[in-house]
Order: structure tokens, then C-alpha cells, then sequence
């Protein structure tokens, strides 16, 4: 098996999404708040599974696709964020260390993507 240590999108969304557990574990025990956090979570986790899983795809168009799919779910991840500070829950520094994270992860994998088709043609 492949040491993943050494594949830039799968480190940086793991250590994402490490830090999304830790915040979410923040919201709930000390905000009480539960509803955007849930969401929050499954978003920014589910980056690095389509990461992973695409790792083993079946093929270019299956590697791409698992790949879109994290790309959805940092966009979606960058939303849920934007209300969490917006409401108050996170603060601004929180906030912008997170966010900038997320877009990182979010133009690595828009970039391989790129890479990929463009190596298709």
C-alpha cells in the first residue's frame, strides 16, 4: 500500500479535518450548539474520504469524480463556516485560520483536477 505521507491533498485534508473534529467537539460541549456543527463536520470529514477513496478508483473518470466530490464538500464546508462566524459560534481568528485552510485543501484538489483532465486530452 502506498504511504499516503507523501500525497499534498490527502495530508492537508487530514489535518483539516482533524481540526474540524476538534472544533466540533468545542461546539458541542462548550456552545451547546449542535445542528451547523453536524453539518460542519460531515462536509469538512468528508473531503478526505472522496480523497482516499479516489485513490483507489476504478478509473481516470471515477479518480476525477471522487475528487469532485471533495471539491463539493470544501465549498460546503467553506458555507458552514461563514455562519458559524457570521452567528457568532466561532471567532475571527478561528474563523480565518479554518477558512484559509479549507481553500488551500479546496485549490489543491481543483488543481490535480485540472491536471488530470488536461493530461486526458
Amino acid at each position: 500500500m502506498k504511504d499516503d505521507s507523501s500525497d499534498k491533498k490527502y495530508v492537508l485534508a487530514e489535518a483539516f479535518a482533524i481540526k474540524i473534529v476538534e472544533l466540533e467537539k468545542f461546539l458541542r460541549e462548550e456552545k451547546k450548539e449542535r445542528r451547523m456543527s453536524d453539518q460542519l463536520f460531515r462536509a469538512a470529514t468528508s473531503i478526505g474520504a472522496n480523497i482516499a477513496e479516489a485513490k483507489y478508483a476504478e478509473s481516470t473518470a471515477d479518480f476525477i469524480h471522487k475528487l469532485s466530490i471533495s471539491q463539493k464538500e470544501a465549498n460546503e464546508t467553506l458555507f458552514w463556516l461563514r455562519i458559524l462566524h457570521k452567528t457568532k459560534y466561532i471567532d475571527d481568528e478561528k474563523f480565518q485560520s479554518l477558512y484559509n485552510d479549507c481553500q488551500e485543501v479546496l485549490r489543491v484538489i481543483t488543481n490535480v483536477i485540472l491536471g488530470v483532465r488536461r493530461n486526458k486530452k
